[in-house]
């Protein structure tokens, strides 16, 4: 009787464990501050994009003009005309390189401000209603092979951010997604932002 007591107070004195998970790729593009972090880079890296899909277009026509000709152009004037494609392509190239960097860089900055707000709304949450773990399962790599769509919180995260932190706040600035977040940050993986990527350089042409 003695054990049996025993077991049972234990049981009333723990409080049951809750687990939850969260797309934490989803609820940061979801938030308000994600939305406009999207827009603004999008705003900001648009004309970059454009001027590279110029270059590319220009260079393409040229690779066409070397195949056309081939047959037709004395020899100086394919070598010229090769040697102006390989430039024009390492220009691009390195121009490609460069955006994509300032891009990388401006998401991280970025990520890292809304990561921490994101975490303080996730640890207030988990107090408030007695989680005792949260998995962030945007990432590949994350060890969880099945979970319950019912113990899914990341409709309440994004509604709880925008309500408590949202872009009223502090307005972003840049990519919502992108580099790895820095400490206080998210720990999952997370997606880049809808502005597209510069386009990469045609093949060399076939001498």
């Amino acid at each position: 009787m003695a054990l049996a007591f025993g077991l049972m107070a234990f049981g009333q004195a723990t409080p049951p464990s809750k687990v939850g998970i969260i797309h934490i790729q989803n609820a940061i593009i979801q938030t308000k501050d994600g939305q406009k972090a999207a827009a603004d880079i999008d705003a900001k890296f648009g004309p970059k994009r454009k001027e590279v899909e110029r270059k590319q277009s220009e260079l393409q026509q040229m690779e066409t003009q070397y195949r056309t000709g081939a047959n037709t152009m004395s020899d100086e004037a394919k070598q010229k005309l090769a040697r102006d494609i390989d430039q024009r392509r390492k220009s691009l190239q390195r121009q490609m390189d460069d955006a994509q960097a300032e891009l990388e860089q401006e998401q991280g900055r970025v990520i890292q401000e809304l990561g921490q707000k994101m975490m303080a709304v996730i640890d207030r949450y988990a107090n408030e209603r007695g989680f005792s773990l949260i998995l962030d399962v945007s990432s590949p790599q994350t060890p969880v092979l099945y979970a319950s769509n019912t113990i899914d919180i990341t409709r309440d995260i994004v509604e709880l951010y925008d309500r408590n932190t949202g872009a009223a706040a502090a307005p972003a600035t840049g990519a919502a997604t992108g580099a790895a977040p820095a400490t206080g940050a998210p720990t999952g993986a997370v997606t880049r932002p809808p502005a597209a990527t510069p386009p990469k350089p045609a093949a060399p042409p076939k001498k």
